[in-house]
């Protein structure tokens, strides 16, 4: 069972909002002179969840395209691939 087109929006779109907090947490530790350690650990943090983030995106816009009545080319998907590395 495939989950609701809405529902899969909303749920990257709550990531996209948790991203954005942790950025502005990762401006205020540098802005605050805050310890390399711990900037670097929300940094981390940061890069997986953007990279988990992209992924859901790119799995989202696959199923579209597997749906849609004119199917995209694949070159076109494997320009989003490309994009992606």
């Amino acid at each position: 069972m495939s989950t609701p087109p809405d529902a899969e929006k909303q749920r990257i779109l709550n990531r996209l909002r948790r991203l954005e907090g942790q950025v502005r947490g990762l401006h205020k530790m540098v802005d605050e002179g805050r310890n390399c350690q711990d900037i670097l650990t929300l940094l981390t943090g940061v890069k997986s969840a953007l990279n988990a983030t992209g992924d859901a995106i790119f799995e989202e816009y696959i199923a579209r395209c597997q749906q849609a009545e004119q199917p995209i080319p694949s070159s076109e998907i494997i320009k989003v691939v490309r994009l992606l590395r």
